[in-house]
């Protein structure tokens, strides 16, 4: 939990895009990959060794905690590669590792890291959590909570006084939103039978993302299940009852996302920021939830549904193989220059054309995501309405770009209303 005693609001960053959008949007802590030994090992360009100094360095800005995920299964082969890892996070001052494999937490805590216990354990009670409490300052419970068992939980951490490493009552953490797994807590073994690429070692190949028929061997008789992709929940969305959460007693709120592209993380950290303070002091309310789901859904999402915290059972299953988002990104061009004298950005068009008035996203490494509407601009250096593939353009715009930036237009897709 922050100093502030607020929920601290943890980001996804799979690429230093995703980092700094995490940064700019109000995040208190990022959780991220390195090398292969992480459940996204396949699903973003993940960090090396030598990205850890800047990470630490750009959260440590911000005053943002940074924790490196290692919690995959681990094999023999891979404890000489731990042990490197750990030891690299330690020297570049990052905050924690989240963990499931009990050699990894015993590594960590030999050289002194402050070690998270990963949602991969299943922890769905107060004896369990209290045996890891020996070695982790935050438990992350079981996906398939109720909020009434987490309340239960967190009043004995305080009842006991459940205490971790640091002398400190243990935190408890929880999933707020994002992607659900079929499988208890992500625990998944699909993908390892069919294509011998084990979810639980980062390689999951989603096979459970497709529609199936089910088919009758006694008629022969084939059936196709309401169109509903039957083994793919709708993603969790928890921003109508954060209050609850909260009231629950919960110190963390994750996001899930590292897969996720860097104005994902900047909407859904932004918003979920902007609910954790209407909480605090006191604002929060249906008509700003209305505004906040039209906000989350915009960015990538299967449909939403509250996951296990109000009892309900697994049922809520997406019916489209890809993303119900209200809006897409279409690229236009890249990022040339910044005059910072004249808070200028100057781009160059080299796909789609852009108008004033349309919605624009800048992407890059240092840059996040920055969206906005376009006002004015000059085309080949001269004041236009339009600009068309092959142009150079400047648009005043407050943050610095560079040559690696990426500019898109953001338009309305087929589930706008």
């Amino acid at each position: 939990m922050t100093n502030s005693g607020k929920i601290e609001l943890m980001a996804p960053a799979g690429s230093f895009d995703s980092l700094q959008a995490a940064l700019d949007n109000g995040a208190d802590s990022v959780y991220f990959g390195v090398e292969q030994l992480n459940m996204r090992a396949r699903a973003t360009i993940n960090f090396t060794l030598d990205d850890l100094d800047e990470i630490s360095q750009r959260c440590k800005a911000k005053n943002v905690r940074t924790y490196l995920t290692l919690n995959t299964i681990i094999y023999d082969h891979d404890l000489t590669v731990i042990k490197t890892l750990i030891d690299a996070a330690k020297k570049a001052d990052i905050t924690a590792i989240i963990v499931m494999d009990q050699a990894v937490i015993s590594y960590a805590r030999q050289v002194g890291m402050e070690v998270h216990i990963s949602t991969q354990i299943n922890i769905t009670n107060i004896e369990t959590l209290k045996f890891y409490a020996m070695f982790a300052d935050t438990v992350v419970l079981s996906r398939e909570m109720s909020l009434g068992q987490i309340r239960k939980i967190v009043e004995q951490v305080h009842i006991q006084k459940v205490k971790g490493p640091s002398g400190s009552l243990v935190e408890i953490e929880v999933f707020g939103h994002g992607a659900l797994c079929m499988a208890v807590s992500g625990k998944c073994y699909m993908s390892l039978h069919t294509f011998n690429s084990s979810a639980n070692r980062g390689a999951c190949k989603q096979n459970c993302r497709k529609p199936y028929t089910v088919i009758d061997k006694e008629t022969g008789v084939e059936l196709e299940i309401d169109n509903e992709y039957i083994m793919s929940p709708e993603d969790l969305c928890t921003i109508d009852f954060l209050d609850e959460l909260a009231d629950a007693g919960i110190s963390v709120l994750k996001i899930e996302g590292r897969g996720r592209a860097p104005e994902y993380v900047a909407k859904t950290i932004k918003t979920y920021r902007e609910a954790i303070d209407a909480i605090a002091d006191k604002t929060y309310s249906k008509e700003k939830v209305k505004g906040w789901m039209n906000e989350l859904k915009k960015v990538y999402n299967r449909g939403f549904w509250g996951g296990y915290y109000l009892g309900r059972k697994l049922g809520e299953w997406s019916d489209t193989p890809g993303s119900k988002a209200t809006q897409k990104k279409i690229y236009v061009g890249k990022g040339v220059h910044y005059y910072p004298k004249a808070n200028v950005g100057e781009f160059h068009i080299q796909a789609f054309d852009i108008k004033i008035g349309d919605t624009i996203l800048v992407t890059g490494p240092t840059t996040g995501a920055q969206e906005f509407e376009l006002k004015s601009m000059f085309v080949n250096d001269k004041k236009d309405k339009q600009a068309k593939k092959g142009d150079v353009v400047t648009i005043p715009i407050d943050f610095r770009i560079r040559p690696s930036d990426k500019l898109y237009k953001v338009v309305k897709t087929e589930f706008a209303e």
